[in-house]
């Protein structure tokens, strides 16, 4: 009797398992993700930490000796700004 229990009960828990409600992230539309503001990006300066300009790119700064300084220095079309490449 204890077996036939064992048994039905092995049977059963799969099945109740595959019942469970399945939950989903809510459904954002197209138009609200776009209407979100980008974050802008941030270099981590000598000078401190700024949003970098438009069209410009953070990249890692190195000291005259060439090693890496451990701030960013941002590239711009006109020159870098804050430091040495």
């Amino acid at each position: 009797m204890k077996t036939v229990a064992l048994a039905i009960a092995v049977l059963v828990v799969p099945v109740a398992a595959e019942a469970a409600p399945k939950h989903h992230r809510p459904h954002v539309s197209q138009a609200a993700r776009g209407s979100y503001a980008a974050q802008p990006q941030i270099a981590c300066t000598q000078v401190g930490c700024l949003p970098v300009p438009r069209g410009c790119y953070p990249r890692g700064g190195r000291t005259f000796s060439g090693a890496p300084s451990g701030f960013d220095v941002m590239v711009c079309p006109g020159g870098t700004m804050y430091g040495h490449l």
